[in-house]
């Protein structure tokens, strides 16, 4: 891609972990100001930035880059979800996305988080 959309709209925030979060993954609230792995289908809050001492620095918005599971998906808004992996994938349920760019050999995608 000949254009960068890393820093676009970022918010990023800290939160407490519950079981094995690793960065890169999405993750969902599992109660007051924690976060923990997702299962497949569930609907994600945001990416695991950084992971260290119990905490999460978790990316709640803006431009994000995810490994996906599954179907390829397509640019324009997508319905995705997690995979259960660690990965993100395109679904009947879950958040209405915008899908900026798809990299099929690296298995990536971009995506606006809202």
């Amino acid at each position: 891609m000949n254009i960068s959309l890393r820093g676009y709209g970022e918010n990023v925030a800290t939160f407490q972990v519950s079981g094995n979060v690793t960065a890169g993954m999405p993750v969902k609230i599992s109660a007051n100001g924690t976060v923990s792995p997702c299962a497949a289908k569930d609907k994600f809050c945001g990416v695991a930035l950084s992971v260290r001492g119990g905490y999460a620095a978790v990316q709640t918005a803006g431009y994000m880059q995810a490994p996906y599971a599954g179907t390829k998906p397509t640019v324009g808004y997508q319905t995705i979800n997690a995979d259960g992996t660690g990965k993100v994938q395109t679904e009947a349920s879950g958040r209405l996305l915008l899908v900026t760019d798809v990299d099929d050999p690296a298995g990536t995608c971009g995506i606006l988080l809202a």
